[in-house]
């Protein structure tokens, strides 16, 4: 078993660090952040200030097993 790094920019990373309460921040391929609330059971969108969809957050996750299998 092997691992990827995915090129994200280092200027996401320091622009969003960790938050009480929730875990992350994950980053995405295509460059959207988003936060796990547990509580909630849902993600948590910094820019929008709003939880995402499920349907939203399937496709965040598509885009990571995407980037994995290329």
């Amino acid at each position: 078993m092997g691992y990827k790094v995915l090129d994200i920019q280092d200027s996401m990373r320091n622009a969003y660090g960790p938050r009480d309460g929730l875990e992350g921040p994950f980053l995405y391929p295509n460059g959207r952040v988003a936060y796990y609330d547990p509580k909630e059971g849902k993600y948590y969108d910094p820019r929008t200030d709003f939880y995402l969809s499920t349907e939203e957050a399937d496709e965040l996750n598509g885009l990571i097993f995407g980037a994995l299998k290329s």
